[in-house]
Formats: C-alpha cells, sequence, structure tokens
C-alpha cells in the first residue's frame, strides 16, 4: 500500500544496492550512530514523498552501513527494484531533536544565507565526512559548508533559514 505522507516522515537513510540474491538491501544510514535504524521493525520505503510500508525481517550492522531483509522482497530483482529509495520513519515515532541538533531531512530545503547577507543557495543533501557533516548547497554555484558551530551560526526551521559564516566566493 503507498502512501504519500511527506510532512509527517524523516529521512533516515537510504538503499544504495541489493546484497546477495535473497532479496536483501544495502543502507546508507543518516543516524548518528550505523545501528539506530535497527530500533525499528518498520520502515517506509519511497521516492519523492511516495512511501510504502515494509516490515523488516532482519537487519544488521555491515562495513560502513547496514544490510536488510524486508517483508515482500525476497529476490535480487526485488531489491534491485529499491535501489535508490529513501528510507524514512514517521516524525512521530522519532524522538524530539535536542537543542542544536537536527534531523538531516529537516535541513534539506533550507535557504542559506552569509552574514553579509549574500543568498547562497539551498541544502540539497548532506554529506557524512569523518570530520563534520556538510552541507551541499546549490545556488550560483554548488558549495560545500562545513555544519560546525564556527560556520552555522543559525538555524531558524520556522523561517526556512540558516545563517552562515561563509563568504560567498568560498
Amino acid at each position: 500500500m503507498q502512501k504519500q505522507l511527506p510532512d509527517s516522515m524523516v529521512v533516515m537513510g537510504h538503499v544504495t544496492a541489493p546484497f546477495g540474491v535473497r532479496g536483501w538491501i544495502k543502507v546508507k544510514p543518516y543516524t548518528e550512530t550505523l545501528d539506530s535504524l535497527l530500533d525499528y521493525p518498520v520502515w517506509w520505503l519511497g521516492k519523492e514523498g511516495n512511501w510504502r510500508e515494509y516490515t523488516v525481517l532482519e537487519a544488521d550492522v555491515h562495513s560502513k552501513g547496514l544490510v536488510a531483509s524486508l517483508e515482500g522482497c525476497a529476490s535480487r530483482e526485488a531489491s534491485e527494484i529499491l535501489q535508490g529509495s529513501q528510507i524514512a520513519l514517521p516524525r512521530a515515532q522519532l524522538p524530539e531533536a535536542e537543542e542544536n541538533e537536527y534531523y538531516w531531512s529537516d535541513l534539506i530545503g533550507r535557504s542559506v544565507v552569509n552574514v553579509q547577507g549574500d543568498i547562497l543557495g539551498q541544502v540539497s543533501e548532506l554529506l557524512e565526512t569523518g570530520a563534520s557533516d556538510v552541507l551541499v548547497v546549490k545556488g550560483d554555484r554548488e558549495r560545500l559548508i562545513p555544519f560546525v558551530k564556527s560556520v552555522i551560526l543559525e538555524v531558524d526551521l520556522a523561517k526556512d533559514l540558516i545563517k552562515v559564516d561563509w563568504a560567498a566566493d568560498y
């Protein structure tokens, strides 16, 4: 059953590839710890806000991600169809983000402006690096802005705005 629930879902990762021949998938979680998604017995997979509910039969940490077996996905062909799908959870099931912490999906689409008032663009995605998370900001050109306290001055979710100490010519 497909449902459109874009406002109530929080994207927590995505399916990177099939894993094996029995329908398992490889997952890249966007969570602070790799195993956080393992706490949830049901995941919602989809693209562009069209979600389908899947019961997780088995899942485990594997390398730098997760592998999972989902109900109704019993062949490699079935798992290939899911490749590229986002994995989300209903916001109501998640703990509230602590002060100065954000779910990645809450940052995507926000406008980014620097202290000089230059609009740098909008957050299109986030990247996880060893040192810090990085905002990918697309405007007149793509900018990679580290999500660290010295650069990110303010995140105002109500105004859809992220204020940064980042020059327009960086």
